[in-house]
C-alpha cells in the first residue's frame, strides 16, 4: 500500500524542517511525499530543494488559500491513501504511518484516524492540550466535534469520488469534508488510539474569537449542506468539552 503524505507550506522556513525529517524518520518504506508551496519568500523553497531525497513531489506557486493548496497535492498524488502533514506538525514516532496502515489492511476500513497533540512552539516536550478522537461518534458532528483532522487518512479515490476540500471555506473546509466523508457518504472508519503527531499551537482556527465565530458559522453550515441538523447551542456547547483537554498542560 503506498501512502501520498502532503504538505502546504508558505513561508514555513521556521518549522518545515521538522515536518520533513520526521516523516524521513518513518519505518514504513512506501511513502510518496508532496510538498504544495504557496510561493514562499522567506526560504521555504530552498529547505525543500535540500530534502529531495524525501520530498517526492513539490510546486511552489501562488494559490487561493490552504485548502486549494491540499487540493493540488491530492491531485498530484499517486499513492492509495492519503494524509495531510501541516507545516508546523510533525510525527513524532517513526512507527506512524506503519500503524496506519496496519489499520486499514487489518480492520479493512476506508478511513483512519487517531489523537494529536498540541506542543508549545518553543517547547515541544510541552504538552499544552491532548486531543483524543477516541469519544467521536457521527453524532459528534452536531456539536463541532471531529476526529483529529491531521490524523485523518483515507483512500485518494474517495476524493475523487466525493470531492475534495471546499474552497468556499475560511476556516471549517476540514471539518465539512469529514462531516461529508463520514456523515453523508458513510466512509467506513477506525479510531487508532496512539498521539499519532505533535502540533504546534497557533493554528488557523484558534487565533481569534472572530475565527471561532466564523468556525462556528461554517460548521452549522458545512452540517446543514451535507443533512445533518444541529444549531448554535449545540456547537457552542463544545467549548465546554474542550477544557477537558487542556488537563495535561497544567500538570
Amino acid at each position: 500500500m503506498k501512502v501520498s503524505l502532503i504538505t502546504v507550506t508558505y513561508n514555513s522556513a521556521a518549522t518545515l524542517k521538522d515536518t520533513i525529517e520526521s516523516v524521513a524518520s518513518q519505518d514504513y518504506p512506501n511513502i510518496e511525499y508532496i510538498v504544495v508551496d504557496g510561493n514562499s519568500k522567506d526560504g521555504t523553497q530552498d529547505i525543500i530543494r535540500s530534502y529531495n531525497d524525501t520530498v517526492s513531489k513539490w510546486l511552489s506557486e501562488p494559490d487561493k488559500g490552504l485548502y486549494d493548496a491540499m487540493n493540488k497535492g491530492i491531485q498530484m498524488a499517486s499513492g492509495d491513501v492519503v494524509g495531510i502533514i501541516n507545516s508546523d506538525d510533525f510525527y513524532h514516532r517513526s512507527d506512524a504511518i506503519s500503524q496506519v496502515v496496519n489499520a486499514f489492511q487489518e480492520f479493512r476500513v476506508a478511513s483512519v484516524y487517531a489523537d494529536v497533540r498540541f506542543v508549545r512552539p518553543d517547547n515541544l516536550e510541552r504538552t499544552v492540550r491532548y486531543y483524543s478522537s477516541q469519544s467521536f461518534s457521527l453524532e459528534s458532528f452536531k456539536i463541532g466535534r471531529m476526529p483529529a483532522h491531521p490524523t485523518f487518512f483515507t483512500y485518494r479515490k474517495n476524493f475523487e469520488k466525493y470531492g475534495y476540500y471546499r474552497t468556499d471555506y475560511k476556516i471549517a473546509a476540514d471539518f465539512e469534508l469529514l462531516v461529508r466523508f463520514l456523515y453523508r457518504e458513510k466512509l467506513s472508519y477506525f479510531y487508532l488510539p496512539i498521539d499519532l503527531m505533535k502540533m504546534r499551537t497557533g493554528g488557523l482556527s484558534t487565533k481569534s474569537w472572530k475565527s471561532n465565530v466564523i468556525i462556528n458559522q461554517e460548521d452549522l453550515r458545512a452540517c446543514k449542506e451535507n443533512g445533518l441538523d444541529t444549531n448554535y447551542f449545540w456547537l457552542y456547547s463544545r467549548y465546554f468539552q474542550k477544557l477537558l483537554e487542556f488537563l495535561p498542560g497544567l500538570f
